[in-house]
C-alpha cells in the first residue's frame, strides 16, 4: 500500500446533470489544490433522481465518464466517480455504476451496485431502486496508486459478506460512495461504516450526498474517512465541500499483524 492523501467530496446533486458536473469539477479543483491525490465523489454524482420518471442512461463512454476522465487528466488526480446511470440491455433499468480512474483518466475498475434499496415507510419515504436499476453481480477490487481498492455503493454497506469478499481479494481501502437517507443516516451511517473498517481492517472512504435534492429526497451527508481501527479521521460538515486525510500503509500492516483475525476465521 502507498501513502495517499484522499478527499471525500460531498455534494447535493439533482436531476440537473450540467450543474452537477460543474459543481463536481469546482470541488475537485479545490481538493486537489489542498493536496489530495485521490478524490472520491458520492453516489449519483451526475444525476440524482427525485422526480423524473423517465429512464436516464448513459453509455460507459458517455458524458459522465468522459467528463471525469478529462478532469482527472486536467488536475492529475485519481478519481472515484461515485456512481452514474449506465445503460443496460434492459430499456427500463440502468446499472448504478461506479468508476475508478487513474490520474491519466483511464478506467481501472468498474462496479455495478449489487444490493438495491427498496423501502416504503408510509408518510415518510418511498424509494424503490429496483424499479429503474438493474443489480450487478460481481465484487470488484482493483490496484491504483500502489493500493488495493474494493468498490461498493451505499446500501451495499448493510451486507458484510460483500466486504469479506473484497478483503479476500486483498482490499486495503473500501470505497463506499452513497446517497444515504437522512432518517437512516442519523442512526446507521457511521456505525455501519466503522464496523466495515474494523472487521476487515481496511480504510473506508465514504463520500456522501447531503441535503434536500427536491421532492422528498434528503440525504444525510457526513462524508467521512475511517482508519482500519475504526477511528473517523476526516468528516465533512453540513453543505457541499470536502474533507481530507492521509491513508498510511503502515497503519494497515500493523493492525493486521497485531490482530491477525483474518487467519482466525472458522467459516
Amino acid at each position: 500500500m502507498q501513502r495517499i492523501k484522499a478527499a471525500v467530496i460531498q455534494m447535493c446533486s439533482t436531476e440537473d446533470v450540467e450543474r452537477n458536473l460543474a459543481r463536481a469539477a469546482e470541488l475537485a479543483r479545490a481538493a486537489r489544490a489542498d493536496g489530495a491525490q485521490l478524490l472520491a465523489f458520492p453516489e449519483n454524482v451526475s444525476f440524482l433522481r427525485f422526480q423524473s420518471t423517465e429512464t436516464y442512461a448513459e453509455p460507459l463512454d458517455g458524458r459522465t465518464a468522459t467528463y471525469f476522465a478529462h478532469l482527472a487528466r486536467e488536475i492529475h488526480a485519481a478519481i472515484l466517480v461515485g456512481s452514474f446511470p449506465q445503460e443496460s440491455d434492459d430499456p427500463q433499468r440502468v446499472f448504478n455504476t461506479s468508476l475508478l480512474l487513474d490520474p491519466d483518466g483511464v478506467v481501472v475498475a468498474r462496479y455495478e451496485k449489487i444490493h438495491l434499496f427498496d423501502i416504503d415507510i408510509p408518510g415518510q419515504v418511498t424509494i424503490k431502486e429496483s424499479d429503474h436499476i438493474r443489480p450487478g453481480t460481481d465484487a470488484v477490487v482493483a490496484g491504483l496508486l500502489g493500493t488495493r481498492f474494493g468498490l461498493s455503493i451505499c446500501y451495499d454497506m448493510r451486507f458484510p459478506e460483500l466486504y469479506r469478499k473484497l478483503q479476500d481479494q486483498d482490499a486495503e481501502v473500501l470505497m463506499v460512495p452513497a446517497a444515504f437517507t437522512l432518517m437512516t443516516g442519523k442512526d446507521h451511517w457511521e456505525v455501519l461504516l466503522r464496523a466495515r473498517a474494523i472487521e476487515n481492517q481496511c480504510y473506508v472512504i465514504a463520500p456522501g450526498q447531503w441535503g434536500p435534492h427536491g421532492g422528498t429526497r434528503h440525504s444525510y451527508g457526513h462524508s467521512m474517512i475511517i482508519d482500519p481501527w475504526g477511528h473517523v479521521i476526516a468528516r465533512a460538515s453540513d453543505g457541499e465541500g470536502f474533507a481530507t486525510a492521509w491513508l498510511e500503509p503502515e497503519k494497515v500492516a500493523q493492525i493486521r499483524r497485531n490482530l491477525p483475525c483474518r487467519s482466525h476465521r472458522r467459516f
